[in-house]
């Protein structure tokens, strides 16, 4: 998810908050809003007397999108129904960056969700219902509550960053370096369904799906990029910015375009630890929680477009090396075969299968360092009970914050 910051987001969100503050109920806004796959019921009265646990209010501002996510919880932290579901969802098109520049209408466009929101929370408990980011995971796998040995780590490839996050021994946590002052600490203790754990947690800004392919152009030499498959000359547009993305006439290379890879992973930056992934950070120490990793987001889109797994399947087993195959099998192509070959790519996606390919193998196994023979899982949703459930940031962090507030309640 890319943030925004500074004077602009302070303004953004007092604006927010005025207007909340003085905003009649009125009809939601046409357009964008409803649960995944399908419209919203007007169900907010039955849902504000049906749940009489805690609350966690949710929004994603997205890139393209802003979203809405409302879960409920019993004592036990556990998923509640709302409706016929676990989860109310909704979103308004388009996201908060196309509003640069214009904090009020960034502010107005999010009122159908602050409604939406107003209208599920019951109103006596508005005041202590949580509004943060996170993951969600170990919750769905039903790994929290226990040894924190026994987690699963996560890797989660986003638009704009990756990010790597589990628990971690209190003997590494001690270890985490100091980061300067402003910069995210490594490590956050979180007490998640009645258990202390220590989470490491490390954000790459700019080694998203969509900002690697930006740091991959910078890193060619010349005007041609060996990632790029034959046939294609255009250009890539991000945050703003056109980068030019010109095949060679012989078209992509996979060698060459590993190269550009490498080097824009800047696996040499200056390590102020002795365990350090790229770019210079901290890999946590490693430990067992690494032992099964869940690859979300990009991971599992590339996984299901690419067929390294059942394209109809929510999650399914794979290996690095399956992504690498999958390159030296792709990357031949001029973009035009790609295309028919692999339909289930987006068209704005189709031109970079094999940079994005060759990106996610080398961001595996050579940023973090995995074996190229490991079993991985990617996933989209996770089995919990009888319902599918997104296996995203926000219901990880609506547990988060709403155990630590049992904690503050228990003691």
């Amino acid at each position: 998810m890319a943030r925004s910051g500074g004077i602009e987001t302070l303004v953004l969100l007092l604006l927010l908050l005025l207007l909340v503050s003085s905003y009649a109920s009125s009809a939601f806004a046409d357009g964008v809003l409803g649960r995944k796959g399908g419209a919203i019921v007007d169900q907010e009265l039955e849902l504000a007397s049906a749940a009489p646990g805690k609350y966690a209010v949710i929004f994603d501002a997205g890139s393209t999108a802003t979203r809405l996510h409302v879960f409920s919880f019993d004592k036990k932290i556990e998923l509640l129904k709302m409706g016929d579901d676990v989860e109310v969802y909704a979103t308004v098109e388009p996201g908060l960056s196309s509003y640069a520049g214009r904090p009020k209408e960034a502010a107005n466009s999010m009122l159908p969700l602050l409604e939406k929101a107003n209208g599920i929370v019951p109103r006596s408990l508005m005041k202590i219902t949580p509004v943060k980011l996170g993951v969600a995971l170990n919750y769905l796998l039903g790994k929290l509550g226990g040894d924190y040995a026994k987690t699963v780590a996560v890797i989660d490839l986003g638009g704009g960053s990756v990010q790597m996050a589990y628990a971690i021994s209190p003997d590494a946590a001690a270890a985490a370096p100091v980061v300067p002052d402003g910069k995210d600490p490594y490590v956050t203790k979180e007490y998640l369904k009645g258990r202390d754990y220590n989470v490491y947690v490390h954000s790459y800004l700019h080694y998203g799906a969509l900002a690697s392919r930006v740091e991959i152009f910078k890193a060619k030499n010349g005007p041609v990029s060996y990632c790029m498959m034959a046939g294609f000359n255009g250009k890539y547009t991000y945050n703003g910015e056109q980068y030019d993305a010109i095949a060679s006439p012989e078209g992509a290379a996979y060698e060459k375009c590993r190269e550009d890879v490498t080097k824009a992973l800047k696996l040499s930056a200056p390590c102020e630890t002795k365990n350090c992934t790229f770019d210079g950070a901290w890999n946590g120490g490693g430990g067992a929680c690494q032992s099964e990793l869940y690859l979300t987001s990009s991971f599992y889109y590339m996984a299901s477009d690419a067929g390294l797994i059942d394209s109809k399947a929510t999650s399914g087993k794979t290996t690095p090396a399956a992504f690498k195959a999958a390159a030296e099998k792709i990357c031949p192509m001029s973009f035009e075969e790609a295309k028919a070959a692999y339909p289930k790519f987006r068209a704005s996606d189709a031109p970079y299968i094999c940079m994005d390919l060759i990106y996610q193998y080398s961001l595996l196994v050579d940023g973090f360092g995995l074996e190229p023979t490991k079993e991985i899982t990617v996933a989209e949703k996770v089995k919990y009970g009888e319902y599918l459930i997104e296996a995203a940031w926000p219901l990880g962090e609506a547990i988060e914050a709403v155990s630590a507030r049992t904690r503050l309640q228990d003691a």
